[in-house]
């Protein structure tokens, strides 16, 4: 908190005064009246530039499992077979689920 060492200094009588928390307190205002506002609403009102993808087709091209390859029994994601772990019930593991 800053301090003017230049103003001229009050009795403790009078700083109990006008500026206690008492009087603070009465002073201060309600503010509960805050609005609720449903998030999902307000998003349904905002448009992004580029965002129309009404008509647009996506698509991948997916290539098969190759021979270096395995398919985590754990994650269910195609690893590379560096990423071998171990075998759980004779089922790939991969090191991330290991």
């Amino acid at each position: 908190m800053a301090t003017d060492y230049d103003a001229p200094r009050r009795d403790k009588e009078e700083s109990a005064g006008p500026d206690g928390i008492e009087a603070l307190a009465k002073g201060r205002t309600d503010q509960s009246g805050s609005v609720d506002v449903d998030e999902a609403e307000v998003a349904e009102n905002f448009e992004l530039p580029g965002a129309d993808l009404g008509d647009e087709e996506l698509s991948v091209k997916v290539l098969p499992m190759q021979q270096d390859e395995f398919r985590c029994s754990s994650c269910f994601l195609v690893h590379h077979r560096s990423q071998f772990a171990k075998e759980k019930n004779g089922q790939p593991i991969c090191k991330d689920c290991a």
